[in-house]
């Protein structure tokens, strides 16, 4: 993808509410006008400017004005262009009725519409006339005003009134900043980085704007070919953002500057040490101008620079000596008040490093603990990391490979926790470390046999029963990852709760994996009211469980409840778990996290979202080292191309995760993948045999979803009969409503029963399940015609249409069944293929049949399409 044209306007996102309040408001009797109030870069002009057309359209002509600093000391400056020539007024009433009689038109029958941006700097005599001339019904005003700023009384009584109605803008949230991103960037963008610029922006447009400018010139900002990502630092943005910023500080008054330099280092900061560098009137006025914000909570007052932009434009001019001056004193006011906060410690602790390069080993190891409980591993790291080599301990090399595998240096990881391996002494030690190192050598270098044997070993010198018992279960954990379901068997004797263990995380780690396991077997009910527990469990310890995070159980859960058609569910896991994780640089989970929310929509029938999903998902593996996620993520990737018919890209991410090893539980991804990828070239005989061969070493694995996944998908792809027996088995030993819901859609499918057919599209539309419902819905159109029954063709018709509507541009064969209802099953099959680009020679070859027998069966599906060539034909199949 190329860079986007930084000089074209960013397009209008995110202001649906105010635009369809604009639109009512408008046609409503007695308006005079809608002004729009805001700070300075949040959109107000933009949005004014959509306004205005709309008035053109309900039949105003349109005028405009900008209001300026300099023109407010010129009456009528702002408008003079608007007031017709050789009108004098001397006389204010007359020449406001001239005025009036004069843009009103001779009959009175021109209706004026009037976009004043900042009306702040309007000067009262063109308030006053504007005034007048929105009570006489002349004109009706678009406005816009800036916050913060002075308003006189005639621009105050113009702008009030009921007649006027007033929109205070908001900053954009994170949603609305997500689409402008992907509405300006032409892609989507990972979700950390999102919330990243949105918090860098504070929601503002034009803010938002300058930055991504900034890191686009600056290669900050990058794109993969299907995601746009953050890779380093992002910049102060473009030098216009700075010079807004540098404008907006230098309104502050000079005995504000310390007061602000030291939010800049240390905000948020109790206001009890702001006043230690100014007065109160210095504070109350930063506040009133909209330079800092003050909030308290419960007995706490603090204070923090209003956006945070703000703090970078200071520090940027901060010298060396002065900022280490603003830390150390600092230090000294929290020590003075007793630290009493929890983040103090590691917050004296990060001064320390930034003023001076090193602190006291006991504050840094106590910091560094105090960081692993907020799951701010970038900082553990930081603190760790500054300690001397004489002054690290076993349990702090185990806390820096923690933070290292989390940060996604699985390499550097596994050296810190190879010497803590060295140095572990008493058995609580060893186990502490086996876990954390052979979940590195697992899941971020994907060394699955040196995990194993890592287990093995620590399990051969301990002595400690009921460390071996822990031991035990971690094994588990690593073996279920790895797709052995037989492995569900060590946790036979695993309670239901946490015991008393020193280190609980052999536990948690198995209780992840446990539902994973159990959904493996089909047991998808118990799956997912054990992960449920699981997640429960882990957050009622979550003072002595530092790792993993929370939010992994929730990727257990989200895959479970998935896994048994609860896909709602599914998805509202996956997002908890994602906003879960806030800030933390828990790397590993936020790449499963993107992946199993890409595997929800991708069962949901939404190719697009998952591929951008699954596209995050490998983007973030890739950047952090992590080996496991690739191969099942691009082969998800290349299944969600392929459904919306994007050969190319599908074949170059089937191609890529080839060069990956597959990861157990989702060891058949890439039959998935290929089969999908044959669907795409038009091969169904080739889709058929990929997908039941993988349905069979998906069974032979033991591996329940995987299987009913692929057998369902032999079913819509014409292996209705040969999937039918084994998902009836499977519906009939399993959990879950989905698999005897798949059932049904194959039984029905292989008996070409139309009202059979409705009824399943009813049941899986209810699931979420969109496109197999749309797909069930136009099977059952096409079927109410073959049998003769017109009148109800048309109903399952409709549903097929409205559904697909959803399926954000899946080209499935029995998507295109309402458009190819006319054809037989052979003719469809021909028909497909050719629409595909195959050859009628190809075709007669794959199909054993004549090449004449293939062209008879085409020229009866041209017919009976209306047709005439290939692209009518692929057109006519919705290809």
């Amino acid at each position: 993808m190329s860079v986007p044209d930084t000089a074209v306007p960013w397009p209008l996102v995110g202001r649906d509410l105010e635009l369809a309040g604009f639109d009512a408001v408008w046609a409503a009797r007695g308006r005079q006008g809608v002004v729009i109030h805001g700070p300075a870069g949040i959109g107000k002009s933009r949005l004014a400017e959509e306004f205005l057309p709309r008035a053109v359209r309900a039949g105003f002509e349109a005028g405009r004005a900008t209001a300026s600093s300099p023109a407010a000391a010129v009456p009528l400056g702002a408008i003079a262009h608007l007031i017709p020539p050789g009108l004098d007024l001397a006389d204010p009433v007359r020449g406001f009725a001239a005025v009036a009689r004069e843009l009103s038109g001779p009959r009175g029958e021109r209706r004026w519409v009037l976009l004043v941006d900042d009306l702040q700097w309007l000067d009262a005599a063109s308030a006053v006339l504007l005034r007048q001339l929105m009570d006489a019904g002349v004109v009706r005003l678009i406005g816009t005003v800036r916050t913060g700023e002075p308003v006189g009384e005639a621009v105050g009584a113009l702008c009030g009134g009921d007649a006027v109605h007033r929109i205070d803008l908001e900053p954009f949230d994170v949603r609305a900043t997500e689409q402008a991103l992907q509405a300006a960037l032409g892609g989507p963008v990972v979700r950390r980085t999102v919330e990243a610029l949105h918090e860098a922006s504070g929601g503002n447009i034009l803010f938002l704007r300058e930055l991504v400018l900034g890191a686009l010139a600056a290669g900050s900002l990058v794109h993969d070919g299907e995601i746009w990502e953050q890779t380093g630092p992002f910049a102060a943005g473009t030098r216009r953002l700075t010079e807004m910023i540098e404008a907006r500080l230098s309104a502050a008054p000079v005995r504000a500057r310390p007061a602000l330099e030291l939010l800049a280092l240390c905000e948020p900061v109790p206001v009890a040490d702001v006043l230690a560098t100014t007065d109160l009137d210095t504070v109350t006025a930063l506040e009133e101008s909209g330079l800092v914000r003050v909030v308290i909570c419960r007995r706490r007052t603090t204070v923090a620079l209003a956006h945070p932009l703000y703090g970078e434009a200071l520090r940027a001019n901060i010298s060396l000596l002065r900022r280490t001056r603003v830390l150390l004193d600092q230090i000294e006011r929290t020590r003075a008040a007793g630290a009493r906060r929890s983040d103090d410690t590691r917050r004296m602790a990060a001064w320390q490093l930034a003023a001076t390069g090193t602190a006291d080993r006991d504050l840094l190891v106590e910091a560094a603990a105090l960081s692993r409980y907020a799951h701010d591993y970038a900082q553990t790291k930081t603190l760790l990391e500054s300690l001397r080599e004489e002054d690290q301990t076993t349990a702090t090399r185990l806390a820096l490979g923690e933070a290292l595998f989390e940060l996604g240096a699985p390499v550097g990881a596994e050296a810190v926790l190879a010497a803590a391996d060295a140095g572990a002494r008493e058995d609580p030690e060893k186990l502490a470390v086996a876990v954390v190192r052979s979940w590195n050598l697992f899941w971020g270098a994907g060394r699955a046999q040196d995990a194993l044997r890592q287990i093995a070993d620590a399990d051969a010198i301990m002595t400690d029963p009921e460390c071996r018992r822990m031991l035990r279960y971690h094994q588990a954990s690593i073996r279920l990852s790895d797709g052995d379901a037989s492995a569900l068997a060590l946790l036979d004797d695993m309670p239901d709760d946490v015991e008393d263990h020193g280190d609980p995380t052999a536990w948690l780690t198995a209780a992840m994996m446990k539902s994973m396991g159990l959904t493996m077997l089909g047991r998808t009910a118990e799956a997912s009211a054990w992960a449920e527990h699981s997640y429960r469990t882990h957050l009622d310890i979550a003072g002595r469980a530092l790792y993993p995070h929370p939010s992994a159980q929730l990727i257990s859960l989200s895959v479970t409840l998935r896994d048994a058609g609860r896909f709602t569910e599914a998805r509202a896991a996956s997002e908890l778990a994602h906003s879960g994780l806030g800030t933390s640089a828990t790397q590993l989970t936020r790449t499963w996290v993107a992946f199993s929310r890409g595997q929800i929509e991708l069962s949901c029938g939404h190719p697009a979202t998952a591929r951008r999903w699954f596209a995050e998902s490998v983007r973030r593996a890739r950047s952090q080292g992590q080996i496991r996620p690739l191969n099942p993520g691009l082969n998800g990737l290349a299944v969600a191309a392929a459904l919306r018919g994007d050969i190319a890209a599908a074949e170059r991410a089937a191609e890529r995760a080839r060069q990956y090893p597959a990861f157990g539980i989702c060891g058949e991804f890439g039959a998935l993948a290929q089969g999908w990828l044959r669907v795409a070239r038009g091969d169904l005989v080739g889709a058929r045999r990929e997908l039941t061969e993988g349905a069979q070493r998906s069974r032979a694995a033991g591996n329940v979803p995987m299987e009913a996944w692929l057998l369902a998908d032999l079913a819509r792809l014409g292996g209705a009969r040969a999937a039918l027996e084994r998902l009836t088995e499977l519906a009939e030993t399993g959990q879950g409503q989905l698999v005897p819901a798949v059932t049904a859609l194959a039984r029905a499918l292989a008996a070409d029963d139309s009202e059979r057919l409705l009824a399943s599209s009813g049941e899986l539309a209810a699931m979420g399940a969109d496109l197999y419902a749309a797909e069930a819905a136009g099977a059952a159109a096409a079927a109410f015609r073959r049998v003769g029954r017109p009148r109800r063709a048309p109903v399952a018709a409709r549903l097929a249409a409205e559904l697909a509507v959803l399926c954000e541009g899946a080209r499935t064969p029995l998507v295109a069944a309402e458009a190819a209802a006319p054809l037989t099953a052979r003719q469809r099959d021909i028909a497909v293929r050719a629409a595909a680009g195959v050859a009628s020679k190809d075709i007669a070859a794959q199909l054993h049949l004549s090449v004449r027998t293939v062209e008879n069966h085409l020229q009866n599906a041209y017919a009976r399409l209306g047709v005439t060539t290939r692209a009518e034909l692929a057109a006519a199949l919705g290809a």
